[in-house]
């Protein structure tokens, strides 16, 4: 994968990721579509979204998807959705029906997978196209819930599925949206920070890319994707 990242300290990650954002917006609204984007949990959740609060949006018009979620209620500690309304949505006035949760309280995670697919494609139309899809990656070179060596990774149809086994702690059965989903986006953001992700950074966006981790497996068939790194994800580049 040949990439060039732009490497910079995280409150300046989070002013271009803003700007990204507010074009997506800008470009959809323009053709007449409401915004749609993929947030996920984790350190990009923290480290991003708190800069969209000050965007000047009309949040009538986003609508605000998951990349990821794991088994439990949208109200429990390792809960996407809930970091996400703390860092975010319950800080601007966007329509509670535009938030579209995944159902990770649900019993059955395969009908959970198959309920969001359809709640996606009745939102923005089927297959579903997302504007914007944020995205984290593990030092093992995950992102979603798209775990290595697991068969979500290699998933060719569906848009979400259920995640039995993830591949790092905790290890809580998940919902994620696939490969698939997330290479028919218009544009991804793809954030990396810490030291300990440096050497799989290197891995994937240094010479001669390894792409067997589901990270490198992020290419945009008609969109783009921008690849943001703190000084210490990019100090073995």
């Amino acid at each position: 994968m040949t990439i060039a990242p732009i490497v910079r300290d995280i409150p300046e990650l989070a002013e271009t990721f803003a700007e990204h954002v507010e074009i997506a917006y800008g470009e959809a609204r323009r053709s007449g579509r409401p915004f749609a984007i993929a947030v996920p949990g984790g350190s990009a959740a923290e480290g991003l979204l708190p800069r969209l609060v000050k965007l000047p949006l009309d949040w009538r018009h986003v609508l605000v998807f998951f990349v990821d979620e794991r088994a439990v209620p949208p109200d429990h500690a390792e809960s996407n959705a809930r970091l996400v309304r703390e860092t975010w949505l319950d800080r601007v006035p966007i329509p509670m029906a535009n938030v579209h949760r995944m159902p990770g309280d649900l019993p059955d995670l395969e009908a959970a997978a198959a309920a969001y697919e359809g709640t996606m494609a009745e939102a923005i139309g089927a297959p579903p196209r997302l504007d914007l899809v944020l995205l984290g990656m593990g030092p093992d070179g995950h992102v979603a819930s798209l775990f290595p060596g697991k068969p979500e990774v290699e998933e060719r149809s569906r848009m979400v599925v259920g995640v039995p086994l993830a591949g790092m702690e905790p290890q809580i059965p998940r919902i994620s949206l696939t490969l698939p989903a997330i290479n028919s986006a218009r544009e991804a953001i793809l954030l990396i920070t810490g030291e300990n992700k440096a050497a799989t950074v290197a891995r994937v966006f240094g010479p001669g890319g390894d792409g067997s981790l589901p990270a490198a497996m992020v290419d945009l068939r008609f969109g783009t994707l921008t690849v943001l790194l703190d000084e210490a994800a990019a100090s073995q580049l």
